[in-house]
């Protein structure tokens, strides 16, 4: 049963709903009267992620957040696999000095990003929606649900224009660390929290790991990259849209990194004083 309804709470989600649904009622606008038939990819990783949440709560759990972490391992485990796959297909092809030109990160699509970015893009709707619908968040501003709508915004926008998604496909390095993130929440969903474990101390291993070198270093370089390639880009929306989604996004690793920090501690003293 979703928890009940705080104060506050309903003027948040009738937000987060309306740009929703202004969102979706955009995507089905430039799929069905435009012809964009390539976005018709979006709708196909929303059906994908919510018949993956269908199927785990008819054969695994009904709990919406047990679920709801299910599949967003999953997706962070299908798009770390995908963007390495990208990557070293490009690398391959074009090799490292020329992947990172200004050029081919915003102008160009490397082969299978538009599609993967697509698919995530799909994602974040289906997780958008099913967080609002059982409630899974906290907070009058959630962040979670903040984050969301960035990326929506700035992933639909970059679509629709064609333009900087290699870029975009680099800020989705950061999946790597967030299979890490659904691995411990479903760890101790499931009841294992021992910090003695062998596999517990693994977990945290990576789960700092790729925190600091796919999450924080991974957005600064790209910040950073931004900045001084300022410019080449030409007038438009794109320098100041993408700059102020990377500093949104740094702001939301900063906050998330205090969060795994106070986790970090508080299962340790936990441990502490169970010894």
């Amino acid at each position: 049963m979703p928890p009940p309804r705080r104060a506050g709470a309903g003027d948040t989600s009738a937000f987060f709903a309306a740009t929703l649904v202004l969102w979706a009622v955009s995507v089905g606008f430039e799929i069905g009267a435009r012809g964009r038939r390539e976005l018709a990819a979006v709708a196909a990783g929303f059906a994908f992620f919510q018949a993956a949440n269908t199927a785990i709560r008819a054969a695994v759990s009904r709990d919406p957040l047990f679920v709801n972490t299910a599949v967003s391992l999953l997706h962070s485990s299908l798009t770390s696999a995908s963007v390495i796959f990208v990557l070293l297909c490009q690398w391959r092809t074009k090799g490292l000095e020329n992947m990172f030109q200004h050029e081919e990160l915003v102008g160009s699509s490397w082969i299978g990003a538009y599609s993967a970015l697509c698919f995530s893009c799909g994602y974040f709707a289906y997780d958008q929606l099913d967080m609002l619908r059982y409630r899974l968040y906290s907070g009058w501003i959630p962040g979670i649900l903040m984050h969301h709508l960035i990326l929506l915004i700035c992933f639909t926008l970059a679509l629709y224009r064609n333009v900087t998604i290699n870029y975009l496909i680099l800020t989705l390095l950061c999946e790597m660390h967030s299979i890490f993130l659904h691995v411990r929440k479903l760890r101790r969903m499931a009841g294992f929290r021992d910090f003695n474990r062998k596999l517990v101390k693994l977990e945290w291993v990576l789960n700092w790991t790729t925190f600091v070198t796919a999450r924080v270093i991974c957005h600064i370089l790209i910040t950073y990259r931004l900045i001084t390639d300022a410019h080449k880009f030409d007038k438009g929306i794109e320098l100041p849209l993408a700059l102020s989604g990377m500093a949104g996004m740094n702001v939301l690793n900063v906050s998330l990194g205090l969060d795994l920090f106070k986790a970090f501690a508080r299962e340790r003293n936990q441990q502490t004083h169970q010894d």
